[in-house]
């Protein structure tokens, strides 16, 4: 643009040398009477030098719009990064408001179960294989956390268990994942079952609910908790709803499907239990 403006500014130049040789034209050769080619010029004069004055003047209203054009982009662009950093500040703000929501709730769930200990930590990626349902985490080894250790959201419920660790990341398995399983206990009665991980429920985020015997009484919209069984899940933790129930072609084996009591797709900050209580 402004290449362009100073090549708008020769133009004008060049113009105005122009008609200042034409009017030149009318200056005698001589003393005394005009030639000829005066009184030619004379005649030629006046409309050359209107005609080349709206040039100029046209010319000059050109380049005052370009020049204005090119002022009013370069406020558009600092408008535009005004605006960019507006919103990141909005969205940091946005961030710290829900991250304190989430704190709120993790310290109301701490002063429930004080045995609790807890590491923060958010999610950095997911894993893009169809045949797994696991996340990175930005805690590791250095804080404290371990393989197996159980992973939930600000409100006690399970989102799964660290699988791998490093120094500073840890990867966790989901409890969809098809590698995964915990025992159970569901509904009013406390029926023992296994909450475990099916290729054709983990693609829309839900899980199996097998080892249920036909003496149960298990119910749609029972809740499922964890049972503590084993030692690698605290006891109590809301795995999830009921939704389904299945029984075998004889009648002997009921089974069923799990909501988690956690929407994964939200998740991006999630809490690890590096220690508890185990109930025996």
């Amino acid at each position: 643009m402004k290449i362009f403006l100073k090549k708008k500014g020769i133009l004008v130049l060049v113009i105005v040398l122009v008609v200042a040789l034409i009017l030149g034209l009318t200056v005698h050769l001589r003393a005394g009477k005009a030639g000829p080619l005066a009184n030619a010029s004379s005649a030629l004069r006046s409309p050359l030098a209107r005609s080349a004055v709206a040039v100029t003047e046209w010319l000059e209203g050109v380049y005052g719009y370009l020049y204005k054009y090119d002022q009013l982009v370069e406020e558009n662009e600092a408008l535009r990064k005004d605006l960019a950093e507006a919103e990141e500040r909005a969205r940091l703000g946005q961030e710290a408001i829900e991250e304190n929501e989430k704190l709120r709730e993790l310290l109301n769930l701490a002063e429930k179960r004080s045995d609790f200990v807890f590491e923060s930590a958010k999610i950095v990626s997911w894993d893009s294989s169809n045949w797994a349902n696991c996340f990175t985490i930005s805690k590791g080894a250095k804080d404290g956390i371990e393989l197996e250790d159980a992973v939930v959201t600000e409100y006690n419920a399970l989102v799964g268990q660290v699988v791998e660790l490093g120094d500073n990341w840890a990867t966790v398995r989901t409890l969809v994942d098809v590698d995964f399983g915990t025992s159970v206990l569901v509904g009013v009665s406390g029926n023992t079952a296994m909450v475990i991980g099916d290729f054709s429920l983990m693609q829309s985020d839900r899980a199996k609910l097998a080892y249920l015997t036909d003496s149960s009484t298990v119910f749609e919209e029972d809740t499922v908790i964890t049972s503590g069984e084993g030692g690698s899940f605290p006891q109590g933790l809301l795995v999830g709803t009921v939704t389904a129930l299945t029984t075998d072609d004889g009648g002997q084996t009921i089974s069923g499907i799990v909501e988690p009591a956690c929407d994964l797709s939200q998740l991006t900050q999630v809490f690890v239990i590096k220690d508890f209580e185990i109930v025996e």
